[in-house]
């Protein structure tokens, strides 16, 4: 983990910071241990709301992009090749000349082959191993332009999307089944809650019977995808946590397809959390529409939140659930 392999380099003498200015550290995940930086002078630097939100709770400058000069640089690998390369540019690019850039990930986030390809490019750097990854070290020298962010790019169905967000390569097949599945009428208000680049909004915009669609999306990159695909001015969009976020007023209809994990690990909680924050948002005639992989048990999770839950269709991958009148509005119209 981060916290290891950069406490052990720092206290081993072998990484050295610098004595002033300002350390960015891109796309640290929340919980990740900071404290052996000085806690003044990091700027944690993230697009993904709930990290944002939660280090700026414990006290950091939380920012989307770089602020002024920066003495050093942190990148944190993301799963995503092409993601990772450009967090590394943007690094190399952010800091002072000659300034130090510092690349921490895990075996399974690719620090191997972002090792092979610093080494490529001729970077004489520092490397440290420890549980199962590596921390190197260099100074920051120009990448080149294929290491650059490529911004949107355009896939099937005259969409955009960017590297590193979800389903970045085309539509997602989950996505496609539950847009296809949806009723006609879903009411006057309807949110989408994950939004990610917008596929299901579109579809769900071609109903006359939509006055507001508010799309809700953690991933700011994604965000920005979905601003370029639903064009529509029914469309409201929010950079936000799904599993906190609110309407100003209840909803008709909440349609979603949420994430089940957290890296590389599977995390049926956030479904649940999901769940539970779309039966907050409805009316008490309100209905959620959702799509999940096959295996996961969300149902036991739905019946503890709405009165009435059903499948209603799906294959051998996925499933379409369907859940009515949410047992949260009915316990706000009792207060």
């Amino acid at each position: 983990m981060l916290s290891e392999r950069l406490s052990l380099a720092l206290s081993g003498g072998d990484l050295t910071l610098p004595d002033c200015g300002t350390i960015a550290v891109f796309g640290p995940r929340a919980g990740t241990d900071l404290s052996m930086l000085p806690h003044d002078r990091v700027l944690v630097v993230t697009g993904f709301k709930p990290d944002h939100d939660a280090f700026a709770a414990a006290g950091y400058r939380s920012a989307r992009q770089t602020e002024g000069a920066i003495a050093a640089a942190i990148v944190c690998l993301p799963r995503s090749k092409p993601q990772g390369r450009a967090l590394v540019a943007l690094a190399c690019d952010a800091v002072d000349a000659g300034g130090l850039v510092i690349v921490d990930g895990q075996k399974t986030d690719g620090i191997e082959s972002m090792l092979r390809d610093l080494r490529g490019q001729g970077v004489q750097m520092s490397v440290l191993s420890k549980a199962h990854g590596k921390i190197l070290w260099f100074k920051a020298q120009p990448m080149p332009g294929e290491w650059q962010a490529r911004g949107p790019q355009p896939v099937e169905g005259g969409f955009v999307t960017a590297e590193g967000v979800f389903s970045a390569d085309g539509i997602d097949p989950a996505s496609r089944l539950l847009a296809d599945s949806l009723p006609e009428k879903l009411g006057a208000h309807v949110v989408d809650l994950g939004a990610g680049w917008g596929y299901l909004s579109a579809r769900l915009l071609s109903r006359d019977t939509i006055r507001s669609l508010d799309l809700v999306e953690a991933d700011h990159a994604a965000l920005d995808c979905a601003r370029l695909n639903v064009t529509d001015p029914r469309a409201r969009f929010h950079w936000a946590d799904a599993t906190t976020w609110r309407p100003q007023a209840a909803v008709d209809a909440v349609v979603m397809n949420p994430p089940f994990h957290s890296g590389r690990a599977a995390d049926p909680d956030l479904g649940r959390a999901f769940i539970a924050a779309a039966a907050a948002m409805l009316t008490p005639q309100g209905r959620l529409w959702m799509v999940a992989n096959r295996h996961l048990p969300y149902e036991a999770t739905l019946a503890q939140h709405f009165a009435e839950v059903v499948e209603l269709t799906g294959d051998n991958r996925f499933k379409i659930l369907a859940a009515a009148r949410p047992l949260a509005s009915r316990s706000r119209a009792r207060r």
